[in-house]
């Protein structure tokens, strides 16, 4: 059984999201305050935190942002934030936060269940190929450790971030639409908000490139997409 910590102040909805998933064969903790989910992170096994963006001791964002400055394991846990706010950018925000993903509220207890194990799904199965290490100059993706590295220095990716580097390199020199790539990392689409993946985009860049503002490796396509480069830097 897998084990989700739900760090939600509203405790009617985290009842009803604990018996919905316990239905599904998932073990639900819920905190009801910042403070409490990140004590039970480091002292739970975890597999997934869903994380409400309003909470009464803390902003959802800095709880994500401490959940990633954990070390090892603990700061790579898939992260889904459940935000009641509309402004796109408040999603933006907690992607560059270090989100794996985020759902609006109101939201239905099925499309939650779908993001959870699309997550996990990710998170659990390296990509099918022969090389379980692909090697691009000084960038090193290991499959089998789920790492990536630069010149041997180990980059901060969330494990959103590391499916669609490795769906991009997978697919070296050829362009990809948004879509296309939210596809391949998905398996199907759950979200139509496909600015999101401009985002993560950019935090890969930051983790990869030498010159994020000038890349070299990822390429915008203006008006496409991007596509990962094959030849060296």
């Amino acid at each position: 059984m897998q084990h989700i910590l739900m760090i939600e102040d509203d405790a009617r909805l985290a009842a009803m999201v604990s018996d919905y998933l316990g239905q599904n064969g998932f073990d639900v903790a819920p905190a009801p305050d910042a403070q409490s989910g990140l004590a039970r992170l480091q002292t739970a096994g975890v597999d997934l935190v869903i994380l409400d963006l309003m909470l009464p001791d803390m902003d959802g964002l800095q709880v994500c942002q401490r959940i990633r400055a954990l070390p090892g394991a603990l700061g790579q846990v898939p992260v889904l934030m459940l935000t009641a706010k509309g402004d796109p950018m408040d999603r933006i925000i907690g992607l560059e936060m270090g989100a794996d993903d985020y759902l609006p509220k109101p939201f239905e207890p099925r499309e939650l269940l779908a993001r959870i194990k699309a997550i996990l799904r990710r998170k659990g199965s390296p990509a099918e190929t022969s090389a379980q290490v692909m090697q691009f100059g000084s960038l090193e993706i290991d499959r089998d450790a789920r790492r990536v590295s630069v010149a041997g220095q180990a980059c901060d990716l969330t494990s959103y971030q590391y499916d669609v580097l490795v769906a991009l390199a997978e697919r070296a020199g050829r362009v990809l639409t948004r879509d296309q790539i939210m596809e391949a990392v998905r398996g199907r689409e759950l979200e139509a908000f496909d600015r999101s993946i401009d985002v993560h985009m950019g935090r890969i860049r930051a983790a990869i490139e030498s010159d994020p503002k000038a890349p070299q490796r990822i390429l915008t396509v203006r008006g496409v997409g991007y596509v990962f480069a094959r030849q060296q830097d």
